[in-house]
């Protein structure tokens, strides 16, 4: 029997090669984004229902679930792949920015999940696979607000496969580093033009990142998320990309001593504060 898989932030990126992955494996998509109506390549594709979901709204989140399962019989796994970046320095940011940021990318993802639930626990059986981020696990300068959301999904995500493995609910996480992607849509910028302190530490450190960043292509990052959902394994955190390789590794020593290399990493000399 065909299986089915449901995908939020289908539009671009990580979201829209990871549909097209499982199309070209037989399997039934539903790529789910909030403009369907803008897509053009995903509706040309047989084994693919385009529809909207924005995760913010329960009630587009349960309509499409319900219109997948009407249409292709149950859904067996969900990734949620829907996510934005705030960037800049924390003080910049406006509360809007602040509550969008938490908004798709950690309630988005609870209110996904919270409405799968039932369907898969009826089933018997389901995988979820939440996209988090190294940034889940490590931080980069003015990327603080991004940062905070993906640790909770991470929270999240660990706590809540123990409540679900019991019922054969596996919850995974796939924690991908740089990616060659062009989404700018999911970028909002945090800019106060009254202030300009952070603009050498925000601009360095993110110059700094890119300059060692050598960025995984978002075919692998979708193969990456087809294995999670396929390997049949209790598994709980994936990961790819040579900067999370290093990142991951140089966070397994002592605190102080990673922390030291973050910094001397990603804040130039000239601007470290001297104690």
């Amino acid at each position: 029997m065909e299986k089915t898989i449901l995908i939020t932030g289908a539009s671009a990126g990580i979201g829209k090669t990871t549909a097209k992955k499982f199309a070209a494996e037989g399997w039934n998509v539903i790529a789910t984004m909030r403009s369907p109506d803008k897509e053009q390549e995903l509706t040309k594709l047989n084994n693919v229902f385009v529809t909207k979901i924005d995760v913010e709204d329960n009630d587009s989140i349960k309509s499409a679930i319900d219109a997948g399962i009407e249409k292709f019989g149950k859904i067996d796994v969900v990734v949620n792949n829907a996510g934005i970046l705030v960037l800049g320095a924390f003080e910049l940011a406006t509360s809007d920015q602040v509550k969008t940021q938490f908004g798709v990318n950690l309630f988005g993802v609870m209110n996904t999940v919270k409405t799968i639930i039932p369907h898969f626990r009826a089933n018997g059986s389901g995988t979820i696979i939440n996209v988090s981020s190294q940034g889940g696990r490590i931080t980069f300068p003015g990327m603080c607000l991004y940062h905070a959301s993906k640790f909770a999904v991470e929270g999240f995500t660990e706590g809540i496969s123990y409540e679900l493995l019991p019922l054969n609910i596996r919850v995974k996480i796939v924690e991908p580093g740089s990616t060659a992607t062009n989404n700018t849509g999911s970028y909002l910028q945090a800019k106060d033009d009254q202030i300009k302190v952070y603009e050498d530490v925000t601009k360095e450190g993110m110059d700094n990142w890119y300059k060692y960043e050598t960025p995984a292509p978002p075919e692998d990052v979708a193969a990456l998320i087809y294995a999670a959902a396929t390997d049949n394994s209790d598994r709980l955190r994936y990961h790819i990309g040579e900067d999370t390789e290093l990142y991951f590794s140089t966070r397994q020593k002592a605190d102080q001593e990673y922390v030291d290399f973050m910094r001397n990493r990603f804040i130039p000399e000239t601007l470290a504060v001297k104690i």
